[in-house]
Protein backbone atom coordinates (compact mmCIF):
# COMPACT_ATOMS: atom_id res chain seq x y z
CA UNK A 1 0.00 0.00 0.00
CA UNK A 2 3.05 2.41 -0.45
CA UNK A 3 3.30 2.67 -4.45
CA UNK A 4 2.94 6.36 -4.86
CA UNK A 5 4.76 8.19 -6.99
CA UNK A 6 7.95 10.45 -6.05
CA UNK A 7 7.40 14.09 -5.35
CA UNK A 8 9.66 16.85 -6.18
CA UNK A 9 11.20 18.35 -3.70
CA UNK A 10 10.64 21.74 -4.52
CA UNK A 11 13.16 23.51 -1.54
CA UNK A 12 16.61 22.71 -3.11
CA UNK A 13 18.43 23.03 -6.24
CA UNK A 14 18.62 19.05 -6.67
CA UNK A 15 15.88 18.37 -9.75
CA UNK A 16 15.94 14.23 -8.60
CA UNK A 17 12.41 12.92 -7.16
CA UNK A 18 12.16 12.45 -3.37
CA UNK A 19 9.81 10.05 -1.58
CA UNK A 20 7.58 11.92 1.20
CA UNK A 21 8.42 10.33 4.08
CA UNK A 22 5.82 11.59 6.00
CA UNK A 23 3.22 9.53 4.37
CA UNK A 24 5.06 6.36 4.92
CA UNK A 25 5.56 7.61 8.43
CA UNK A 26 1.88 8.05 8.64
CA UNK A 27 1.29 4.77 7.27
CA UNK A 28 2.94 3.05 9.89
CA UNK A 29 1.61 4.64 12.29
CA UNK A 30 -1.39 3.26 11.42
CA UNK A 31 0.23 0.05 11.26
CA UNK A 32 1.28 0.05 14.41
CA UNK A 33 -1.85 1.55 16.30
CA UNK A 34 -3.58 -1.73 14.77
CA UNK A 35 -1.19 -3.87 16.67
CA UNK A 36 -1.27 -1.89 19.85
CA UNK A 37 -5.28 -1.83 19.47
CA UNK A 38 -5.25 -6.21 18.76
CA UNK A 39 -3.12 -7.19 20.82
CA UNK A 40 -3.14 -5.07 23.84
CA UNK A 41 -6.58 -4.47 24.09
CA UNK A 42 -7.61 -7.53 25.85
CA UNK A 43 -5.43 -6.38 28.61
CA UNK A 44 -6.13 -2.61 28.54
CA UNK A 45 -10.11 -2.08 27.16
CA UNK A 46 -9.94 1.71 27.12
CA UNK A 47 -8.04 1.39 24.21
CA UNK A 48 -10.18 -1.23 22.35
CA UNK A 49 -13.21 0.05 19.92
CA UNK A 50 -16.26 1.78 21.69
CA UNK A 51 -18.90 -0.32 22.08
CA UNK A 52 -21.27 2.13 19.87
CA UNK A 53 -21.45 5.98 20.42
CA UNK A 54 -18.10 7.11 21.15
CA UNK A 55 -14.43 7.45 20.30
CA UNK A 56 -11.78 5.04 22.01
CA UNK A 57 -7.92 4.61 19.93
CA UNK A 58 -8.98 1.91 18.00
CA UNK A 59 -11.81 4.15 16.27
CA UNK A 60 -9.19 6.07 14.65
CA UNK A 61 -7.37 3.55 12.78
CA UNK A 62 -10.13 2.47 10.08
CA UNK A 63 -10.27 6.24 9.16
CA UNK A 64 -6.27 7.51 8.92
CA UNK A 65 -6.29 3.97 6.57
CA UNK A 66 -8.56 5.28 3.95
CA UNK A 67 -7.19 8.92 4.38
CA UNK A 68 -3.60 8.27 3.56
CA UNK A 69 -4.81 5.75 1.08
CA UNK A 70 -6.36 9.07 -0.82
CA UNK A 71 -3.17 11.36 -0.06
CA UNK A 72 -1.66 8.97 -2.04
CA UNK A 73 -3.17 8.63 -5.21
CA UNK A 74 -3.52 12.19 -5.37
CA UNK A 75 0.49 12.01 -6.28
CA UNK A 76 0.19 8.09 -8.04
CA UNK A 77 -1.93 9.79 -10.53
CA UNK A 78 -1.11 13.38 -10.59
CA UNK A 79 -0.63 13.27 -14.03
CA UNK A 80 -2.33 10.41 -16.26
CA UNK A 81 -1.83 10.42 -19.81
CA UNK A 82 -4.52 7.21 -20.73
CA UNK A 83 -7.21 7.13 -18.13
CA UNK A 84 -8.54 3.92 -19.54
CA UNK A 85 -5.97 2.10 -18.99
CA UNK A 86 -5.28 3.41 -15.52
CA UNK A 87 -9.30 2.78 -14.29
CA UNK A 88 -7.77 -0.70 -15.02
CA UNK A 89 -5.04 -0.61 -12.78
CA UNK A 90 -7.22 1.02 -10.20
CA UNK A 91 -10.28 -1.15 -10.54
CA UNK A 92 -7.84 -4.34 -10.79
CA UNK A 93 -5.45 -3.57 -7.45
CA UNK A 94 -8.95 -3.03 -5.84
CA UNK A 95 -10.52 -6.38 -6.68
CA UNK A 96 -7.18 -7.90 -5.44
CA UNK A 97 -7.32 -6.05 -1.94
CA UNK A 98 -11.07 -6.95 -1.64
CA UNK A 99 -9.86 -10.25 -2.53
CA UNK A 100 -7.08 -10.32 -0.21
CA UNK A 101 -9.32 -9.23 2.67
CA UNK A 102 -11.85 -12.36 1.74
CA UNK A 103 -9.35 -14.63 2.29
CA UNK A 104 -7.89 -13.06 5.42
CA UNK A 105 -10.96 -12.37 7.36
CA UNK A 106 -13.40 -14.37 5.58
CA UNK A 107 -12.84 -17.69 7.49
CA UNK A 108 -10.48 -19.45 5.65
CA UNK A 109 -7.60 -18.67 8.53
CA UNK A 110 -10.25 -19.23 11.50
CA UNK A 111 -8.66 -22.63 13.12
CA UNK A 112 -5.02 -22.31 11.98
CA UNK A 113 -3.64 -23.25 15.59
CA UNK A 114 -6.06 -26.16 15.87
CA UNK A 115 -5.34 -27.44 12.25
CA UNK A 116 -9.52 -27.07 11.45
CA UNK A 117 -9.21 -24.15 9.23
CA UNK A 118 -11.03 -23.93 6.48
CA UNK A 119 -13.84 -21.68 4.44
CA UNK A 120 -17.14 -22.85 5.05
CA UNK A 121 -18.99 -21.14 2.24
CA UNK A 122 -22.79 -20.53 3.94
CA UNK A 123 -20.62 -18.62 6.89
CA UNK A 124 -18.35 -16.48 4.74
CA UNK A 125 -17.84 -13.07 5.38
CA UNK A 126 -17.44 -10.85 2.69
CA UNK A 127 -16.94 -7.42 4.62
CA UNK A 128 -13.78 -6.71 6.20
CA UNK A 129 -10.91 -4.23 6.71
CA UNK A 130 -9.16 -4.87 3.36
CA UNK A 131 -12.37 -4.34 1.55
CA UNK A 132 -13.26 -0.99 2.86
CA UNK A 133 -10.11 0.35 2.00
CA UNK A 134 -10.53 -1.25 -1.54
CA UNK A 135 -13.80 0.59 -1.97
CA UNK A 136 -12.42 3.99 -0.45
CA UNK A 137 -9.70 3.20 -2.99
CA UNK A 138 -11.30 2.87 -6.42
CA UNK A 139 -13.91 5.58 -5.65
CA UNK A 140 -11.26 8.20 -4.93
CA UNK A 141 -9.19 6.34 -7.58
CA UNK A 142 -11.77 7.01 -10.14
CA UNK A 143 -12.97 10.87 -9.56
CA UNK A 144 -9.17 11.91 -9.57
CA UNK A 145 -9.23 9.99 -13.19
CA UNK A 146 -12.04 10.92 -14.54
CA UNK A 147 -14.03 14.26 -12.69
CA UNK A 148 -12.26 17.17 -14.62
CA UNK A 149 -10.59 19.89 -12.44
CA UNK A 150 -9.31 23.49 -13.10
CA UNK A 151 -6.07 24.79 -12.34
CA UNK A 152 -5.31 25.11 -8.86
CA UNK A 153 -3.92 28.71 -9.33
CA UNK A 154 -6.66 30.15 -11.04
CA UNK A 155 -9.52 28.60 -8.48
CA UNK A 156 -8.00 27.82 -5.37
CA UNK A 157 -8.74 24.56 -3.09
CA UNK A 158 -12.26 23.41 -3.24
CA UNK A 159 -13.27 24.98 -6.96
CA UNK A 160 -10.37 23.65 -8.46
CA UNK A 161 -12.00 19.83 -7.50
CA UNK A 162 -15.40 20.83 -7.33
CA UNK A 163 -17.02 17.26 -9.01
CA UNK A 164 -14.64 15.50 -6.62
CA UNK A 165 -16.70 17.16 -3.79
CA UNK A 166 -20.13 16.89 -5.26
CA UNK A 167 -19.12 13.38 -5.12
CA UNK A 168 -18.32 13.31 -1.17
CA UNK A 169 -21.15 15.35 -0.56
CA UNK A 170 -23.56 12.98 -2.53
CA UNK A 171 -22.49 9.80 -0.87
CA UNK A 172 -22.88 11.61 2.18
CA UNK A 173 -26.34 12.83 1.42
CA UNK A 174 -27.45 9.16 0.13
CA UNK A 175 -25.85 8.01 3.35
CA UNK A 176 -27.97 10.30 5.23
CA UNK A 177 -31.15 9.43 3.49
CA UNK A 178 -31.13 5.98 3.78
CA UNK A 179 -29.96 6.19 7.25
CA UNK A 180 -33.12 8.45 8.63
CA UNK A 181 -35.63 7.84 5.80
CA UNK A 182 -35.79 3.91 5.26
CA UNK A 183 -38.25 1.93 7.62
CA UNK A 184 -36.72 -0.91 9.70
CA UNK A 185 -39.45 -3.39 10.48
CA UNK A 186 -39.07 -6.18 12.71
CA UNK A 187 -36.97 -8.47 12.40
CA UNK A 188 -35.94 -12.50 13.34
CA UNK A 189 -32.64 -14.40 13.68
CA UNK A 190 -31.58 -17.66 14.41
CA UNK A 191 -29.14 -19.00 16.77
CA UNK A 192 -27.67 -22.31 17.25
CA UNK A 193 -28.70 -23.47 20.55
CA UNK A 194 -25.07 -24.33 21.22
CA UNK A 195 -24.32 -20.65 20.95
CA UNK A 196 -27.81 -19.60 22.94
CA UNK A 197 -27.82 -18.91 26.58
CA UNK A 198 -31.54 -19.39 26.32
CA UNK A 199 -33.29 -23.29 26.46
CA UNK A 200 -34.49 -24.26 23.78
CA UNK A 201 -35.71 -28.08 22.58
CA UNK A 202 -34.87 -27.66 19.55
CA UNK A 203 -31.01 -27.25 16.80
CA UNK A 204 -31.54 -23.42 17.06
CA UNK A 205 -33.04 -20.32 19.40
CA UNK A 206 -34.91 -17.86 17.57
CA UNK A 207 -34.27 -14.01 18.83
CA UNK A 208 -37.28 -11.33 17.45
CA UNK A 209 -36.26 -7.83 17.34
CA UNK A 210 -39.03 -5.08 17.63
CA UNK A 211 -38.25 -2.05 15.57
CA UNK A 212 -40.89 -0.85 12.99
CA UNK A 213 -39.02 2.38 13.24
CA UNK A 214 -37.27 5.37 10.78
CA UNK A 215 -33.85 6.73 12.04
CA UNK A 216 -33.25 4.49 14.68
CA UNK A 217 -29.48 4.83 15.02
CA UNK A 218 -29.03 2.17 17.94
CA UNK A 219 -27.88 -1.33 17.66
CA UNK A 220 -31.00 -3.48 16.77
CA UNK A 221 -33.11 -1.28 14.90
CA UNK A 222 -30.36 0.90 11.91
CA UNK A 223 -30.68 0.54 8.53
CA UNK A 224 -27.13 -0.16 8.10
CA UNK A 225 -27.73 -3.32 9.61
CA UNK A 226 -30.96 -3.66 7.19
CA UNK A 227 -29.12 -3.46 4.50
CA UNK A 228 -26.73 -5.80 5.21
CA UNK A 229 -29.05 -8.70 6.36
CA UNK A 230 -30.81 -8.60 3.19
CA UNK A 231 -27.47 -8.25 0.79
CA UNK A 232 -24.81 -9.91 2.44
CA UNK A 233 -27.15 -12.49 4.27
CA UNK A 234 -27.29 -12.84 7.75
CA UNK A 235 -24.68 -15.63 8.40
CA UNK A 236 -22.04 -13.31 5.84
CA UNK A 237 -21.80 -10.90 8.70
CA UNK A 238 -18.97 -10.14 11.87
CA UNK A 239 -20.51 -12.83 14.49
CA UNK A 240 -19.01 -10.76 17.01
CA UNK A 241 -19.71 -6.89 16.90
CA UNK A 242 -18.65 -4.59 19.46
CA UNK A 243 -21.98 -3.42 20.93
CA UNK A 244 -22.55 -7.17 23.19
CA UNK A 245 -19.70 -4.92 25.08
CA UNK A 246 -22.77 -2.25 26.06
CA UNK A 247 -24.07 -3.10 29.38
CA UNK A 248 -27.52 -3.62 28.21
CA UNK A 249 -25.98 -6.86 26.90
CA UNK A 250 -24.68 -8.39 30.16
CA UNK A 251 -21.74 -10.26 28.50
CA UNK A 252 -20.07 -12.40 30.93
CA UNK A 253 -16.15 -13.22 30.75
CA UNK A 254 -16.40 -16.21 28.40
CA UNK A 255 -18.31 -14.03 26.07
CA UNK A 256 -21.78 -15.42 26.48
CA UNK A 257 -24.60 -12.79 26.46
CA UNK A 258 -26.68 -13.04 29.09
CA UNK A 259 -30.21 -14.51 28.54
CA UNK A 260 -31.91 -10.96 30.43
CA UNK A 261 -30.04 -8.86 27.47
CA UNK A 262 -32.11 -7.51 24.38
CA UNK A 263 -32.74 -10.09 21.56
CA UNK A 264 -30.43 -7.76 19.41
CA UNK A 265 -27.58 -8.66 21.89
CA UNK A 266 -27.28 -12.34 20.05
CA UNK A 267 -27.38 -10.60 16.99
CA UNK A 268 -24.24 -10.29 14.35
CA UNK A 269 -23.42 -6.92 12.96
CA UNK A 270 -21.19 -5.54 10.01
CA UNK A 271 -19.01 -2.81 11.36
CA UNK A 272 -17.51 -2.46 8.08
CA UNK A 273 -20.81 -3.10 6.20
CA UNK A 274 -22.54 -1.52 3.03
CA UNK A 275 -24.34 1.37 4.02
CA UNK A 276 -20.96 2.77 6.11
CA UNK A 277 -18.75 1.93 2.78
CA UNK A 278 -20.49 5.59 1.55
CA UNK A 279 -19.24 7.80 4.26
CA UNK A 280 -15.48 5.57 4.49
CA UNK A 281 -15.24 6.75 0.87
CA UNK A 282 -15.85 10.06 1.66
CA UNK A 283 -12.63 9.85 3.67
CA UNK A 284 -10.74 8.70 1.22
CA UNK A 285 -11.87 11.71 -1.15
CA UNK A 286 -11.05 14.13 1.70
CA UNK A 287 -7.98 12.58 1.89
CA UNK A 288 -7.34 12.93 -1.85
CA UNK A 289 -7.88 17.08 -1.48
CA UNK A 290 -4.91 16.71 0.99
CA UNK A 291 -2.86 14.95 -1.66
CA UNK A 292 -3.66 17.90 -4.06
CA UNK A 293 -2.39 20.53 -1.73
CA UNK A 294 1.16 18.28 -1.53
CA UNK A 295 1.10 17.81 -5.32
CA UNK A 296 0.45 21.48 -6.33
CA UNK A 297 1.66 23.65 -3.42
CA UNK A 298 5.48 24.00 -3.37
CA UNK A 299 6.00 25.72 -0.18
CA UNK A 300 5.94 23.72 3.14
CA UNK A 301 3.79 26.65 4.68
CA UNK A 302 1.10 27.03 2.05
CA UNK A 303 0.77 23.11 2.52
CA UNK A 304 0.22 23.39 6.35
CA UNK A 305 -1.33 26.67 6.26
CA UNK A 306 -4.62 24.68 3.92
CA UNK A 307 -4.27 21.68 5.31
CA UNK A 308 -4.70 23.00 9.25
CA UNK A 309 -7.52 25.16 8.00
CA UNK A 310 -9.34 22.38 6.56
CA UNK A 311 -8.89 20.17 9.43
CA UNK A 312 -9.95 22.63 11.88
CA UNK A 313 -13.01 23.26 9.67
CA UNK A 314 -13.87 19.75 9.74
CA UNK A 315 -13.73 18.85 13.19
CA UNK A 316 -16.00 21.91 13.77
CA UNK A 317 -18.16 20.87 11.89
CA UNK A 318 -17.98 17.26 13.04
CA UNK A 319 -18.80 18.70 16.66
CA UNK A 320 -21.40 20.73 15.62
CA UNK A 321 -23.31 17.86 13.93
CA UNK A 322 -22.25 15.56 16.89
CA UNK A 323 -24.58 18.28 19.19
CA UNK A 324 -27.35 18.67 17.07
CA UNK A 325 -27.87 14.79 17.27
CA UNK A 326 -25.94 13.06 14.49
CA UNK A 327 -23.72 10.39 17.22
CA UNK A 328 -20.07 9.81 16.53
CA UNK A 329 -20.46 6.34 15.98
CA UNK A 330 -17.27 4.22 14.23
CA UNK A 331 -20.12 1.01 13.75
CA UNK A 332 -22.32 3.00 11.29
CA UNK A 333 -19.42 5.28 9.87
CA UNK A 334 -21.82 8.28 10.83
CA UNK A 335 -21.23 11.71 9.36
CA UNK A 336 -19.80 13.08 12.31
CA UNK A 337 -17.21 10.28 13.12
CA UNK A 338 -15.87 10.73 9.35
CA UNK A 339 -15.29 14.00 9.41
CA UNK A 340 -13.82 14.70 13.35
CA UNK A 341 -11.51 11.34 12.42
CA UNK A 342 -10.70 12.42 8.98
CA UNK A 343 -9.84 16.17 10.64
CA UNK A 344 -7.35 14.20 13.42
CA UNK A 345 -5.84 12.16 10.20
CA UNK A 346 -5.16 15.44 8.68
CA UNK A 347 -3.39 16.99 12.03
CA UNK A 348 -1.74 14.21 12.54
CA UNK A 349 -0.31 14.11 8.94
CA UNK A 350 0.40 18.06 9.46
CA UNK A 351 2.52 17.09 12.96
CA UNK A 352 4.64 14.12 10.80
CA UNK A 353 5.08 16.61 8.26
CA UNK A 354 6.44 19.27 9.74
CA UNK A 355 8.72 16.84 11.75
CA UNK A 356 9.81 14.34 9.30
CA UNK A 357 9.97 16.80 6.28
CA UNK A 358 10.56 20.30 6.73
CA UNK A 359 12.59 19.73 9.79
CA UNK A 360 14.30 16.28 8.65
CA UNK A 361 13.82 14.39 11.77
CA UNK A 362 13.49 10.99 10.12
CA UNK A 363 15.76 8.99 13.08
CA UNK A 364 12.89 9.52 15.25
CA UNK A 365 10.35 8.22 12.66
CA UNK A 366 12.75 4.83 10.99
CA UNK A 367 10.26 2.30 12.45
CA UNK A 368 7.38 3.63 11.65
CA UNK A 369 8.50 4.59 8.10
CA UNK A 370 9.87 0.80 7.78
CA UNK A 371 6.42 -0.07 8.73
CA UNK A 372 5.18 2.04 6.55
CA UNK A 373 6.90 0.77 3.45
CA UNK A 374 5.90 -2.73 4.45
CA UNK A 375 2.63 -2.01 5.43
CA UNK A 376 0.41 -4.74 3.38
CA UNK A 377 3.21 -7.66 4.43
CA UNK A 378 2.81 -6.45 7.87
CA UNK A 379 -1.00 -6.64 7.72
CA UNK A 380 -0.92 -10.38 6.21
CA UNK A 381 1.59 -11.29 8.77
CA UNK A 382 -1.24 -9.52 11.38
CA UNK A 383 -4.16 -10.36 9.99
CA UNK A 384 -3.67 -14.04 9.26
CA UNK A 385 -2.17 -14.73 13.06
CA UNK A 386 1.09 -15.89 11.14
CA UNK A 387 2.83 -13.43 13.59
CA UNK A 388 1.57 -14.96 16.70
CA UNK A 389 1.91 -18.09 16.08
CA UNK A 390 5.80 -17.70 15.01
CA UNK A 391 6.47 -15.86 18.10
CA UNK A 392 3.90 -18.74 20.27
CA UNK A 393 6.72 -21.30 18.59
CA UNK A 394 9.28 -20.89 20.93
CA UNK A 395 9.50 -21.76 24.56
CA UNK A 396 11.76 -22.87 27.40
CA UNK A 397 11.28 -27.21 28.01
CA UNK A 398 8.09 -27.02 27.95
CA UNK A 399 4.82 -25.43 25.62
CA UNK A 400 3.66 -22.97 27.96
CA UNK A 401 6.76 -21.16 28.73
CA UNK A 402 6.66 -19.43 25.70
CA UNK A 403 6.00 -15.66 25.73
CA UNK A 404 2.13 -15.30 24.66
CA UNK A 405 1.56 -17.37 27.53
CA UNK A 406 3.60 -15.65 29.24
CA UNK A 407 1.44 -12.25 28.65
CA UNK A 408 -1.42 -13.81 29.10
CA UNK A 409 -1.11 -15.28 32.57
CA UNK A 410 1.18 -12.15 33.48
CA UNK A 411 -1.49 -9.68 32.43
CA UNK A 412 -5.15 -11.47 31.80
CA UNK A 413 -5.25 -13.36 35.02
CA UNK A 414 -3.16 -11.23 37.06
Amino acid sequence: MADYLPLPDSETADTRPARVASLDVFRGLCVFLMMVVDYGGFMFPIITHSPWNGLQMADFVMPFFLFVAGVSLALVYKKVTNRVEATWKAVFRAAKLFLLGVFLQGGYLHGVTSLTYGVDIEKIRWMGILQRISIGYVVAALCEIWLPYRTWREVGFFKGYYWHWCVAFSLSAIYLWLSYALYVPDWQFMVPASASSLPSSNDSYVYTVKCGVRGDLGPGCNSAGMIDRYILGFDHMYMKPGYRNLKECNISANGQVSESSPPWCHAPFDPEGILSSLTAAVTCIIGLQYGHILAHLQDHKGRLNNWSLFSISSVVLGLFLAIIGIPINKSLYTVSYMLITSASAGITFCAFYLLVDVYGYRCLTSMLEWMGLHSLSIFVLITSNLAIIAIQGFYLTVPENNIVHWIITRFVHA
